[in-house]
């Protein structure tokens, strides 16, 4: 990857939907040169989809919860197939600590909540943390601080056209 490549990423991860010239104006190249550098990006598996950002409150999915649980690693084989089938789960990690699953989910109310931690509490010991406010957002990579990439140096020569130092 090189500089033009990260900031086609970094680009594609503030708005997926940038049209290919717009994009092709930031980097300096053409729409179809532009168009190439991501599908050669996708097929590399760095560039992995394209998602819209929903407002689960707006959708009228108010509680936003944390739950962590214990699970044995005996019970993988029939656990996974279960979470992923859960429409309400919108993340699940295997972590390290007291407990081995980390999972962030997203239901309309505190009872279909509790009803879930009862179908989980099938598989190991819960503890939930409701979620009050979010202060960060999802968000992707920085990848400039992926191999100190200067995104806003245009021309490649260490000095960042966005900021005047001639004042």
């Amino acid at each position: 990857m090189d500089k033009i490549d990260y900031k086609i990423i970094s680009l594609l991860q503030e708005n997926a939907r940038y049209p290919l010239k717009y994009l092709a104006e930031k980097v300096f190249l053409s729409s179809p040169a532009v168009s190439a550098r991501i599908e050669r990006l996708e097929k590399q598996g760095i560039i992995t989809g394209y998602h819209a950002n929903l407002d689960s409150v707006t959708l009228g999915y108010h509680i936003t919860a944390f739950i962590n649980l214990t699970l044995e690693p005996h019970q993988k084989v029939e656990f996974y197939p279960f979470i992923e089938a859960c429409p309400n789960v919108l993340e699940c990690n295997c972590v390290t600590g007291n407990y081995s699953m980390l999972i962030k989910v997203c239901f309309p109310s505190t009872q279909e909540l509790d009803i879930f931690i009862g179908k989980l509490q099938t598989y190991g010991k819960t503890e939930t943390q409701i979620v009050f406010s979010t202060p960060v957002q999802p968000r992707g990579i920085d990848i400039s601080v992926l191999n100190n990439v200067n995104l806003d140096d245009e021309d490649g020569d260490g000095n960042d056209k966005s900021s005047n130092t001639n004042d």
